[in-house]
């Protein structure tokens, strides 16, 4: 507890680290309280026109289907939020491991990783993402595992580079000295070493996992009507945007700056703890 407080406080020590935060944790509240918030059901379709502008009953103007837009932007980033964080999680922790794995190891094992890695950071991320949604469906776990792994896959090159840098360190030979067991090295001597790079890459994945999962619902692979999704009303409401954009303008407002949050949030967090940005590997 005591170093997530120190972490917290580091990041809120500049001023777009507060802002960053202040924007995370409001859309994470928000995501929580919003079935509490919302003044009607997320497919409720009002008798007044479509497209009405905004009114004290409707505050954010109704769409194309006479749905209140203020309810649905509320309620659209649940689902996001949801897939993106736990699919955060689930890239960081395989790639991590195999990360760690290869650059400890090194030899074959490192090869058949690395060369592994390759072959999958060489098919378009968009193309795999459809492919594995067109077999397997669009529901909240397929999209996990998906996403999941495909951003793992930049993990593990950032968690191998900052292996390479840790492994050759004397707490790590004097490890290998005593006689401890690799996966024991890993985690006790490694992991704790190279986490603060780990969790300045985790924010990233994450913002760019909520770009990827709101391109998927644009393209209609997301999530399905009527379910309230930003990526979905901004596609569904995109050709009235001369004649009404408050259906786009919304679901767009809340999305950017959901993501602006997580890289401010993620900006700080690598100043507070000293991880130079260049080193982390991209996808």
């Amino acid at each position: 507890m005591s170093s997530a407080v120190t972490i917290l406080k580091g990041v809120t020590a500049t001023r777009s680290g507060k802002i960053g935060v202040v924007l995370v944790g409001f859309h994470l509240l928000l995501a929580l309280v919003a079935p509490w918030l919302v003044p009607y059901e997320f497919d409720a379709q009002t008798a007044v026109i479509d497209h009405a502008g905004p009114s004290l009953a409707h505050w954010a103007g109704l769409d194309t289907l006479g749905r209140d837009v203020l309810t649905r932007t509320l309620l659209g980033g649940r689902e996001a939020l949801l897939v993106t964080i736990f699919g955060t999680g689930l890239a960081v922790v395989w790639g991590s491991f195999f990360g760690v794995l290869a650059g400890y190891l090194g030899g074959r094992i490192d090869e058949l990783i690395m060369r592994s890695v390759d072959i999958f950071l060489a098919i378009p991320w968009m193309i795999f993402l459809l492919l594995v949604i067109a077999s397997f469906g669009n529901a909240p776990m397929v999209m996990i595992l998906t996403l999941g792994f495909f951003y793992g896959i930049g993990v593990v090159r950032m968690a191998r580079a900052a292996t390479l840098e840790v492994v050759v360190k004397d707490y790590v030979l004097a490890a290998k000295a005593r006689g401890e067991r690799p996966l024991s090295i890993m985690m006790t001597e490694i992991l704790p070493n190279v986490r603060d790079v780990l969790m300045v890459e985790s924010a990233m994945r994450w913002s760019w996992m909520l770009l990827a999962f709101s391109a998927l619902s644009f393209l209609g692979f997301g999530v399905t009507p009527p379910t309230p999704d930003w990526g979905l009303m901004i596609a569904n409401s995109r050709i009235y945007l001369a004649l009404a954009p408050w259906p786009v303008l919304m679901p767009m407002i809340a999305l950017s700056s959901l993501i602006i949050g997580i890289n401010l949030t993620a900006d700080a967090l690598a100043k507070s703890l000293g991880v130079d940005k260049t080193t982390r590997a991209l996808v």
